[in-house]
């Protein structure tokens, strides 16, 4: 069974989620979590994201980057990501380039795309 893995490029915990928000606000040029700023606000997950979600019918997986460096020790890549998982193997979804340039609306037509050709 497939799932799609996101990969957020940023930590877990209240901390670092305060602080992220905190830059996304003073300094969103410098932001380094494209895949964060598009399907959140400066401190909750998007209703449209969230709606989108929900209406969704593909599994998917967020994780932040020490969450899956500690379930994925030894898969090196750029942040944030998207990977299909499949059989215990991970397959580049969306690069981390693409991530870092496309919006909200183009990463839901993407997940529609997928489920169109996966069902």
């Amino acid at each position: 069974m497939q799932k799609i893995i996101f990969v957020y490029n940023a930590n877990s915990g209240k901390i670092n989620g305060l602080l992220d928000s905190l830059h996304k606000i003073f300094s969103p040029s410098t932001y380094d979590c494209n895949l964060c700023a598009i399907t959140y606000s400066n401190f909750k997950i998007k209703d449209e994201w969230k709606d989108f979600l929900a209406e969704i019918d593909t599994l998917i997986e967020f994780l932040h980057k020490d969450e899956f460096y500690k379930i994925y020790p030894n898969y090196k890549t750029e942040l944030p990501i998207a990977l299909i998982k499949e059989d215990n193997k991970l397959s580049e979804f969306i690069s981390a380039d693409k991530l870092r340039k496309i919006n909200l609306q183009q990463l839901k037509e993407i997940l529609r795309n997928y489920k169109t050709h996966h069902v």
